[in-house]
């Protein structure tokens, strides 16, 4: 159900949405994407996100945090901006990279995440096993969508292609990302979701040692730029759908073009 104040645009994400040049940040700073983008649009961000998080964690997200349940009957847009980290080559099964951080006693978990960190820049380019391959990743992604226009089938959803990193940590190789990209475009295509290209919007500021020194997360400008495409991509949806949006009594209705 759609409530009468849309207002928000929620925003599932990885460390991409919330990092700058240095570290991460708070949700709320101004200079973050999906600020930038609500703020030209009028509306508030609601953010959820973590470091390392793929389709699958987005998933759980909306499935399983009480929070992004609260804000889907107010927002007026949908942001799916996951994938990267499903692209990138994860030379230890997920679930057991991801259980190092329970590994005990402390001095055995620094060395057990010392020898994953040298050991992943010299696998990376074999490119396999991926952290999510792509059929997974489109699964994750339909189920996202569908469950989003069963509650809500005015929703306007919007995607992103996987971005590209300039790494050291990963050998500065991602040889999934471009089966990852077709993947995402053809299920985008199918469904009639626009696309934005963070790869197009970013990769070269990356690879020009302009971003933040870990090679992956960006600077400011490009937090701009992504903020640019994203707005473009919102407002070719929203301008066709903001008739549908619930006005108070006496309110007269307003198009984005």
């Amino acid at each position: 159900m759609l409530s009468n104040r849309a207002d928000t645009l929620l925003v599932l994400a990885d460390s991409l949405a919330f990092y700058g040049p240095v570290g991460g940040l708070p949700a709320d700073d101004p200079r973050l994407w999906p600020n930038i983008v609500a703020a030209q649009l009028g509306l508030r961000a609601h953010l959820s996100a973590r470091v390392g998080w793929t389709t699958r964690d987005a998933w759980w997200a909306l499935t399983q945090d009480p929070m992004v349940w609260s804000v889907v009957p107010r927002a007026r847009a949908v942001v799916i901006a996951v994938g990267g980290m499903d692209s990138l080559p994860s030379p230890v099964p997920t679930a057991l990279r991801e259980s190092m951080r329970y590994v005990r006693p402390p001095g055995l978990r620094r060395l057990v995440r010392s020898g994953y960190r040298r050991l992943q820049p010299v696998l990376a380019p074999v490119g396999w096993p991926m952290a999510l391959p792509p059929r997974l990743t489109v699964e994750y992604l339909e189920q996202i969508r569908s469950a989003l226009s069963a509650v809500r089938p005015d929703l306007p959803i919007i995607a992103s292609l996987p971005p590209l990193h300039h790494s050291r940590h990963y050998g500065y190789v991602q040889p999934g990302q471009p089966r990852t990209s077709r993947a995402i475009a053809d299920w985008a295509a199918q469904h009639a979701v626009p696309l934005v290209d963070l790869p197009g919007a970013t990769i070269s500021h990356l690879r020009a040692g302009e971003g933040n020194p870990d090679g992956i997360h960006w600077n400011f400008d490009a937090h701009r730029r992504v903020a640019a495409h994203m707005h473009t991509a919102i407002v070719s949806v929203v301008g066709e759908l903001a008739a549908c949006v619930p006005q108070p009594a006496g309110a007269q209705r307003k198009t984005v073009h």
